[in-house]
């Protein structure tokens, strides 16, 4: 029994990618390829096709230009959206994020540890929802967390996509397993946050990054970056959970260059906002928080024209000082 011949149609290709069906058409004629009758291309060609669309600009504004930004800079390279962090990546074209930078906010260690009086994050009066005090959760279960990374990997570009996916100690334990099933995982680093915070069995003072490719084979800028980060923690944040900017610029100065697309869909404070800035890279990102938009706007507009950072003054860098110097 003879195998179904897998195709395409160049209509259905324009619409996932969000690139004219005419350019899609006249890349295929420069490169002396067949388009079948109904615009049917094969398996090979469609990964042509890849090829050619992850060069393609503006994507990513073609698609997203329906939906209002609740932010976007000046001059065009920064952009941030109200919306749940699944939903919005499924309103992106496949193959148009060079690099995700992310810190989900897991429900499940807020969950299962109650340390003292409250948790982690908040109150637990205060806990998510419209009612939150900060912030809604991501409710970290194996179905929403595997619709979430099938949504990185079908984002990511297969030439560049590089992922960043921060873990505290109870997420990465119930979910890090799961990104293998989706990613190309090469490492896990150690955020050392240099002074050490809550826990009644050992204290915390660190947290995990992983690290993941979408099947490509692209490196990281050099061999001398090491698996242990030491920034220090951000202390009386304006915002929950901010994490240094120099966390998310070593993220960037590893994976990333000039006018890369970065993406992270669990803004926050948007520290990874201002590391893209930093790194000269275009960056979108989401939340689903009222809070979150306010702050994150601000910030990003704040340091868009000063060059100051309102909600990180001082640097996190230790006196070891950092592997991008």
């Amino acid at each position: 029994m003879r195998a179904e011949v897998v195709t395409y149609k160049t209509s259905e290709l324009a619409e996932t990618f969000m690139v004219k069906e005419s350019s899609i058409n006249d890349y295929l004629t420069s490169q002396n390829i067949i388009i079948k009758e109904g615009g049917r291309i094969s398996e090979r060609d469609y990964q042509t096709v890849i090829d050619f669309v992850e060069t393609q600009e503006k994507r990513i504004e073609r698609a997203l230009q329906k939906r209002k930004s609740e932010f976007t800079s000046k001059d065009k390279t920064v952009s941030i959206y109200q919306d749940d962090a699944i939903s919005f990546l499924k309103k992106l074209p496949s193959n148009s994020v060079d690099v995700i930078v992310t810190d989900p906010a897991y429900s499940g260690m807020n969950n299962m540890l109650q340390l003292g009086e409250g948790r982690i994050v908040g109150k637990y009066a205060d806990k998510g929802g419209d009612q939150g005090k900060w912030f809604s959760e991501f409710e970290d279960s194996e179905e929403n967390y595997a619709a979430f990374l099938i949504e990185c990997k079908r984002v990511l570009k297969r030439s560049t996509g590089h992922i960043y996916i921060m873990f505290d100690s109870y997420s990465l334990l119930s979910l890090g397993g799961i990104v293998r099933k989706y990613l190309d995982v090469k490492n896990l680093i150690t955020w050392d946050k240099v002074n050490m915070g809550m826990g009644h069995y050992f204290r915390r003072r660190h947290e995990y990054i992983l690290f993941a490719t979408n099947g490509n084979k692209r490196k990281v800028k050099t061999k001398n970056i090491p698996d242990v980060w030491r920034f220090k923690r951000i202390h009386n944040s304006a915002y929950p959970t901010q994490k240094p900017v120099e966390v998310f610029q070593a993220m960037l100065y590893a994976s990333a260059e000039p006018g890369f697309v970065v993406c992270d869909p669990f803004l926050g404070s948007a520290s990874a906002a201002i590391a893209a800035m930093k790194s000269k890279c275009r960056f979108i990102g989401c939340d689903i928080s009222d809070k979150s938009i306010q702050v994150a706007a601000k910030r990003i507009e704040r340091f868009a024209q000063t060059g100051n950072d309102p909600l990180q003054p001082s640097s996190a860098v230790t006196v070891e000082g950092t592997f991008w110097e």
